[in-house]
């Protein structure tokens, strides 16, 4: 007989989360993880396969959890700039705020292991290719809708957003950087009419 789990795998995963989020994965061991948890290594194993199967879990969730939100927000009925200068302000405020020193796990991921693990970058990039397309949607709509000029090019424009927002959540690791990120998102807004 089998026997049943002693923890939710759900809340399991979003503590793994957490730490992957805040330490990244090579700084996080897997004892740190059996601490963390409260579980044994050998149901992380069993449960999850293992360290780097967790990580890359703990990612896809994370992606879960943030990509709808900028869809929703741009793909509401009416005019699309204000929804688009929304984005890039809550960006920089949620970047230039005391608690945003642990980045976005998206980036974070990006910088330590894209390059040598293909899981990831494949991970990193789709949710760069959603955003991509979700800002050059709206920007079309916009386009359509006269709110940018005829000869604009949306998707141009909305690889530069995906840049710049990508650029801002490295700058939020970093000390010093609220000014800097005022600064480029004016720049930014000015891009937008």
């Amino acid at each position: 007989m089998a026997r049943t789990k002693e923890f939710d795998p759900d809340t399991v995963l979003r503590r793994a989360l957490e730490l992957f989020w805040e330490r990244g994965y090579e700084a996080t061991s897997m004892s740190d993880l059996v601490a963390h948890l409260g579980i044994a290594k050998a149901s992380i194993y069993s449960t999850f396969g293992g360290k780097r199967d967790l990580y890359l879990k703990a990612l896809q969730r994370y992606l879960e959890m943030t990509d709808p939100v900028i869809m929703d927000e741009l793909s509401q009925p009416g005019p699309v700039l204000p929804a688009v200068r929304a984005l890039v302000e809550r960006y920089v405020r949620e970047a230039s705020s005391p608690d945003s020193y642990l980045g976005c796990m998206v980036v974070n991921s990006a910088v330590e292991s894209a390059r040598c693990d293909e899981a990831v970058a494949r991970l990193v990039e789709s949710s760069w290719a959603h955003l991509e397309t979700t800002l050059t949607s709206a920007l079309l709509r916009a386009r359509a809708q006269g709110e940018l000029p005829a000869d604009s090019d949306p998707r141009a424009l909305a690889r530069f957003l995906l840049v710049f927002f990508q650029g801002i959540r490295v700058l939020e690791r970093t000390p010093n950087s609220t000014a800097r990120l005022k600064d480029a998102s004016r720049m930014a807004v000015s891009l937008l009419g």
